[in-house]
């Protein structure tokens, strides 16, 4: 639940900061409208954080900082890149969950109701991006977002 918590943080840092330079206000108000999303999203993976007697991660700030620059600068590309950009974070985090589902316990029914709410969010989240015109990212790109989430959730693990 804590990877899924940085997870969070990470996202509203994402569409925050593509938000912040989105080109036309129907691009703003979506970014935006997903970041409130996130935030549903965090409080729950909080509310089980506790309820499991555990903590998110310690490194939040680092997770906010850096995804909210990267956001910014898909977001500085235009609008149809930062579109994809989010149809293809919202791909990559549906596999995540899909993922975390699969290793929570079978008992564990409140983390896997959380986790699967969420991903139904997200896959609506990149299917409204690609409608608003997101573009298919080029491989390169994609692969370096999945090896950037590999390290943050790595890390979130432990830390």
């Amino acid at each position: 639940m804590r990877v899924n918590h940085a997870g969070e943080i990470a996202a509203q840092a994402l569409y925050h900061g593509q938000a912040l330079v989105a080109h036309t206000e129907a691009t703003r108000g979506m970014l935006l409208q997903a970041a409130q999303e996130e935030t549903d999203h965090l409080a729950w993976c909080e509310k089980r954080l506790t309820e499991l007697e555990s903590r998110p991660s310690r490194l939040n700030p680092l997770w906010y900082a850096g995804s909210f620059a990267i956001g910014a600068l898909a977001g500085l590309l235009g609008d149809r890149v930062s579109l994809g950009f989010v149809v293809e974070t919202e791909r990559q985090v549906e596999g995540h969950l899909d993922s975390h589902l699969g290793a929570l316990p079978t008992g564990d029914a409140r983390s896997r109701a959380i986790v699967k709410a969420m991903q139904a969010d997200e896959v609506e989240h990149g299917a409204h991006a690609r409608a608003a015109g997101g573009m298919d990212l080029p491989a390169p790109v994609r692969e370096l977002m999945r090896r950037t989430a590999r390290v943050m959730t790595g890390t979130a693990y432990w830390v």
